[in-house]
C-alpha cells in the first residue's frame, strides 16, 4: 500500500493479490460438550485434554459427585465437530499468508473424511453461584486446573476506582506540568 499527496487529495494505492492454499491437515479427538445445558464456548475454552491420561470409565468414579448423562445425540456431535474442525482448518492456512495488510478468504472448501464419534467423560468441574440476583458459572478442566467464567462486576465499585485513579492521574499530570513550566 503506497500513499501519497496530490493537491488536496491523498491518493491510497493498493495491491491486490490472490493467494491459493492447498492441503491436508489431520484432527484426532476433537471434543464436543454432550450437554445442552452447558454453553459450548465455556466448555471449549477449558481445554485441551491429556488424552494419553485418559482411562477407561467406571461408574465407582462418579460415586459422591453429581453429574449428567449426555443429551446431544451423535449426529449434533458430529456437525458441532466438523464446524471446529472447518475453522481450525481455515485458521491454520490463514496463518501461513504472511506479509499482508490484511487477509480476506474469498472461498473455502474444507472436505472431511473418516470421522466418528465416541462417548467420553472428561474431568470438568462446574460452579454455578449467584450474586446481586443474575447467575454465573465457572468451569474447570480437572486435568490442568484452567478455570473460566465470567467474574461478577460491583459497578458502583469499578466507577469509584476508575474515578479515584483518573482524579490521582490528573493531579500528578497537573503537578508535572507546574514544575516543568517552572524550570
Amino acid at each position: 500500500m503506497r500513499s501519497y499527496r496530490r493537491g488536496d487529495y491523498i491518493h491510497t494505492d493498493t495491491d491486490h493479490f490472490a493467494v491459493i492454499r492447498q492441503g491436508n491437515i489431520a484432527f484426532e479427538r476433537v471434543p464436543v460438550d454432550g450437554s445442552s445445558k452447558m454453553a459450548d464456548d465455556l466448555m471449549e475454552s477449558i481445554e485441551p485434554f491429556n488424552f494419553s491420561d485418559a482411562v477407561d470409565f467406571r461408574t465407582a468414579y462418579l460415586s459422591g459427585y453429581v453429574a449428567d448423562r449426555y443429551d446431544v445425540n451423535e449426529e449434533e456431535s458430529r456437525t458441532r465437530a466438523n464446524e471446529r474442525i472447518k475453522t481450525g482448518t481455515e485458521d491454520a492456512f490463514r496463518r501461513t499468508v504472511v506479509g499482508y495488510t490484511a487477509v480476506k478468504t474469498e472461498n473455502s472448501s474444507v472436505k472431511l473424511s473418516g470421522g466418528h464419534a465416541r462417548y467420553a467423560l472428561y474431568p470438568v468441574w462446574i460452579l454455578n453461584t449467584t450474586w446481586q440476583d443474575q447467575k454465573f458459572t465457572f468451569a474447570m478442566n480437572g486435568q490442568t486446573g484452567k478455570f473460566v467464567g465470567d467474574l461478577p462486576l460491583d459497578k458502583k465499585a469499578y466507577v469509584k476506582w476508575l474515578l479515584l485513579i483518573a482524579a490521582a492521574s490528573a493531579v500528578g499530570l497537573f503537578a508535572l506540568l507546574t514544575l516543568l513550566s517552572l524550570l
